[in-house]
């Protein structure tokens, strides 16, 4: 069978029940993190940017936009809460997609669901659909591009198949969304945005809306071409789909609120944190070995939360002082701060040829892979301390999550923006996701 008409199969056939129990598990974490990073993200720039825009030019009553006290059509609150899900850059990444699925997929399956009135056990289905679609489009979608594409290229795709899914269209209207969103994806040259940070970051909101616009489009008789899921070289990638859930294993949390390639080098913070006493005041300087585009993040000081963000120095600065990288440290009232000024201004990344060989074994899915990064600093008082090399937290499977850990990630970042009481109704709420009859049962507590 080729490969668009077996991802067409398994997007219009599957459902919550047919699922394993091992990734029903996994959908209920996805959500519960995407919706913790959304909400606090809501306090970006850009995501105030975003709910004013799509409520103003994609009016409607169909779905909420998160916190925003305003509501819009599908289209405008899935870009809208797909900004402030990626705001602070503390959503998910996963395998093969070099990037983030789960930024685009959850708010496009909740505002589609909301939209056509559907259950919650309806959603978190199309949200399989979504990450078991993402990760065959990334994996292909970056094999195929000589440039390195930012998520909402193959997010695109991602996001036509959820809400093909949940509208209930047919093999062949399936299809051709896949093709309408594989042709109209976004180009988003990822390392340009590295260089000069910006509220365009990884294109998820647009993402979001060219999938289910592309969805709609499809259902109305409009035709695309065939998607990327039929080149016959790449047809072992997808001729699993439905049979082995890559999402059980292939998706990895992010604990600190800046770029995934960051987090080796957070790490090797920690474990000098934790291995010698010293306080953030008695360091002199602070040298990082890592990969290329890691390096790449750079070291110049923020003026807004993209640029620290997509920065080295300053979240690593942010830890010394902290011990934690989230809204409190990348947010814009944090970038004044004199004592992460000072110290990110002695920080010093260099690349080497080994860690940039891991790193690209690692892009590939070669068990062999890591991001890795070497931590050395020197003290006031003449001492040197360093790591070995230090390996990232995203790995594939990841081991250091489960629902209690992620429960407190959500505490912490929503503290920020509702009352403990609110928060401890949500988790209830969302632990039993997929018994709602009706998903305004959430979307009324996010108002």
């Amino acid at each position: 069978m080729e490969g668009n008409e077996l991802v067409a199969n398994f997007v219009t056939g599957v459902t919550w029940s047919q699922l394993p129990t091992s990734v029903q598990r996994i959908a209920h974490l996805v959500v519960l993190d995407t919706l913790g990073a959304t909400l606090v993200g809501t306090l970006t720039p850009v995501s105030q940017i975003a709910a004013e825009y799509a409520a103003q030019h994609w009016p409607g009553d169909e779905a909420t936009i998160l916190l925003q006290n305003c509501r819009a059509s599908a289209v405008g609150a899935a870009f809208a809460n797909g900004y402030a899900a990626n705001g602070i850059d503390i959503d998910d990444c996963a395998l093969y997609t070099k990037g983030h699925p789960g930024a685009q997929i959850v708010p496009a399956a909740l505002a589609m669901t909301e939209a056509l009135g559907l259950s919650g056990a309806e959603m978190l289905t199309a949200v399989v659909v979504g990450y078991e679609v993402a990760h065959r489009a990334a994996r292909i979608w970056h094999a195929t591009h000589s440039t390195y594409q930012a998520c909402g290229s193959w997010g695109a795709v991602a996001c036509a198949a959820v809400a093909a899914h949940l509208m209930g269209l047919d093999q062949e209207q399936t299809r051709h969304a896949l093709g309408v969103a594989d042709y109209h994806a976004p180009n988003l040259p990822m390392m340009r945005d590295i260089d000069d940070p910006a509220m365009v970051k990884h294109g998820i909101g647009w993402g979001a809306m060219s999938g289910i616009t592309s969805a709609q489009l499809a259902e109305r008789g409009f035709t695309g071409v065939p998607s990327l899921f039929g080149l016959a070289e790449y047809q072992g990638w997808v001729a699993d789909i439905g049979r082995h859930y890559i999402m059980d294993g292939g998706v990895a949390w992010k604990r600190y609120a800046c770029c995934a390639w960051d987090h080796a080098a957070i790490l090797g913070a920690d474990q000098l944190m934790q291995t010698y006493d010293f306080s953030a005041d008695e360091i002199a300087h602070v040298w990082v070995e890592t990969f290329h585009e890691a390096l790449r993040l750079g070291a110049n000081l923020p003026t807004t939360t993209e640029e620290a963000q997509f920065n080295l120095a300053w979240p690593l600065a942010a830890y010394f002082i902290d011990g934690e990288v989230g809204p409190d440290q990348v947010l814009e009232h944090a970038l004044q701060r004199n004592d992460i000024r000072d110290l990110a201004g002695r920080v010093e990344i260099v690349e080497t040829d080994e860690l940039n060989t891991l790193y690209r074994l690692a892009c590939h899915g070669d068990p062999r892979g890591k991001y890795v990064s070497k931590v050395k600093i020197d003290l006031r008082d003449g001492r040197t301390l360093e790591t070995g090399h230090v390996q990232g937290e995203i790995t594939f499977p990841q081991n250091t999550w489960d629902e209690q850990s992620l429960e407190s990630k959500f505490r912490w970042l929503t503290s920020n923006v509702l009352s403990d009481e609110r928060i401890e109704e949500l988790l209830e709420t969302i632990e039993s996701l997929a018994a709602l009859s009706d998903i305004l049962a959430l979307t009324k507590k996010l108002l």
